[in-house]
């Protein structure tokens, strides 16, 4: 009797430790464009670290390289104010491509991989202390309570297509070849403020089937990732 006790305290600790070690996933953003030419190293990294459990990879297609002759498919403006955003912060005179932005603290060329591996390690050795997101339905999404930051937060809606894209380029510098996407962003939605205590949010319906859903909680203005979640869809 003692020693299955013991081996139950035992199981116990386990089960804690893996509980306590577990944290969110880091949100790692590819900026690219179908247009660019030397965009192809980062699209394959990012379906690389896009495959592993504790990353959640996006990629922003954003439009200012569309006046090259072709327009990118996936391209909003308002992506390409999200990399805007960050690049602000950053202090950097504009914008280019590939950029790789993880967990909104960082950022590195896209197709420099000992640089963004490099800044992924860092972020999942760094304690996770944002506030827990749970989704009560494919229409709601409840944030928890948590230090919200100087500068306020918000909550985001990330919807993206997790399956292959691949693209014939007929224009442009990349003219003649098919360039392969992964974890396109096809929807961007503003849910609403995030002021430190529990809220709920409204998650609209999606545009088309087949997407999968990011809640991110993040410092305004191009900030630090707060919290980010995951949901699966059809």
């Amino acid at each position: 009797m003692r020693n299955a006790a013991s081996l139950l305290v035992v199981i116990c600790v386990w089960a804690f430790a893996g509980r306590a070690a577990a944290r969110e996933p880091v949100l790692v953003e590819l900026f690219t464009a179908q247009g660019c030419a030397s965009c192809g190293a980062a699209d394959s990294l990012i379906q690389k670290i896009g495959d592993r459990p504790n990353v959640i990879a996006l990629t922003w297609s954003v439009d200012y390289w569309d006046y090259l002759g072709w327009k990118d498919t996936f391209a909003r403006s308002e992506f390409t104010e999200r990399q805007r955003a960050y690049d602000k912060r950053f202090g950097l005179q504009d914008v280019y491509t590939p950029q790789v932005i993880v967990a909104g603290l960082a950022q590195a060329t896209g197709d420099n991989a000992a640089g963004v591996e490099s800044l992924v390690a860092k972020a999942l050795k760094q304690k996770s202390v944002g506030p827990k997101i749970r989704f009560h339905s494919a229409a709601k999404v409840e944030v928890g309570v948590g230090a919200r930051p100087a500068g306020g937060a918000e909550v985001w809606l990330i919807r993206y297509d997790p399956k292959q894209q691949d693209v014939e380029i007929k224009d442009g510098d990349n003219r003649g070849k098919t360039v392969s996407r992964y974890d396109v962003v096809r929807e961007f939605v503003r849910l609403g403020v995030w002021r430190g205590a529990p809220a709920t949010y409204k998650i609209p319906a999606p545009s088309q089937e087949g997407l999968s859903s990011v809640v991110v909680v993040q410092g305004t203005r191009g900030g630090r990732i707060i919290s980010v979640a995951k949901r699966s869809t059809s």
